[in-house]
């Protein structure tokens, strides 16, 4: 299987993101909202609403869809299923490098197994 840094070519499932990534852009940009905004609105921790675009957060991705009028599951159609549940766990295409991080607590006990 060839390389995608190597060929230059994105997979499916990274196009599909980046295109989920445009279209929630182009909404907030004609809606005249910034992601500052909504962390400020919605009492997010600086950054969560810009980290959410990209990569699932549960706070961030219901703070953008209330800002924007509409729901959820409209917005990351990756993240969700089509009733409107949320994918748990997140699948791993939904991340920039193609995983989950992990969290401090998961570090930690790898450390100590």
């Amino acid at each position: 299987m060839h390389n995608t840094a190597q060929t230059g070519k994105t997979s499916r499932a990274e196009r599909l993101r980046l295109e989920e990534v445009a279209r929630v852009k182009s909404l907030l940009i004609r809606n005249k909202l910034t992601l500052t905004q909504i962390d400020q609105q919605y009492d997010l921790p600086s950054g969560t609403a810009g980290n959410t675009v990209h990569e699932p957060h549960l706070a961030g991705e219901r703070a953008i869809a209330a800002a924007l009028k509409t729901r959820p599951h409209l917005l990351w159609r990756s993240r969700y299923y089509p009733d409107g549940s949320r994918k748990n766990p997140q699948p791993a295409e939904n991340y920039r490098n193609g995983r989950r991080q992990t969290t401090d607590a998961q570090h930690q006990s790898q450390v100590a197994a």
